[in-house]
């Protein structure tokens, strides 16, 4: 969801979103030659006894569009469907320093999926983001090489040993 088009002078901004609007947004600017980034997580819920895991923005209700303020084209992002306005500090769109984007895009796959950090180690307190045990806390006990690891957690009140996929664990 990150689309390429290099220009000088391009500096990032947010964007609100309207409810459930991202993808329509994502879809807009696209057309209309913004380059965007939409980063997205896996996240797990229970609904009726099942559970469910589905991709949802790392920051819901914000998209990060990329343009030139000197030719004056927020104008047309804050009227693009999906989008409720550009997050703005008086009368001109606040800038998103570029370092935080492209250190974010870093940590995503092609298609701008967080992937699981690479720094985890032994005694880390981890959250699991998906499965049965998603929300729950954790220490990491042991990582395997073929990126699962080994968590130590506290179910009905007596400490636990579960196998998870490191792609399911985030540092807290």
């Amino acid at each position: 969801m990150l689309q390429e088009q290099g220009t000088q002078g391009t500096k990032w901004f947010l964007a609100q979103l309207k409810p459930n609007g991202a993808q329509i947004a994502n879809r807009n600017l696209m057309r209309q030659g913004f380059k965007t980034f939409l980063p997205m997580q896996e996240e797990t819920q229970r609904s009726k006894g099942k559970f469910t895991t589905r991709l949802r923005p790392l920051f819901p209700g914000y998209i990060f569009v990329a343009f030139d303020v000197a030719r004056g084209l927020w104008h047309s992002v804050n009227s693009t469907q999906g989008i409720t306005k550009l997050v703005s500090f008086g009368k001109a769109p606040a800038q998103v320093p570029s370092d935080l984007v492209t250190q974010l895009m870093l940590r995503c796959d092609a298609s701008n999926r967080i992937l699981p950090p690479s720094d985890l180690k032994q005694g880390d307190r981890v959250r699991l983001n998906t499965g049965p045990f998603a929300n729950f806390v954790a220490e990491i006990e042991k990582i395997a090489p073929d990126q699962r690891a080994w968590v130590l957690m506290d179910i009905l009140g007596q400490q636990s040993r579960v196998i998870v996929g490191c792609n399911q664990l985030q540092a807290i």
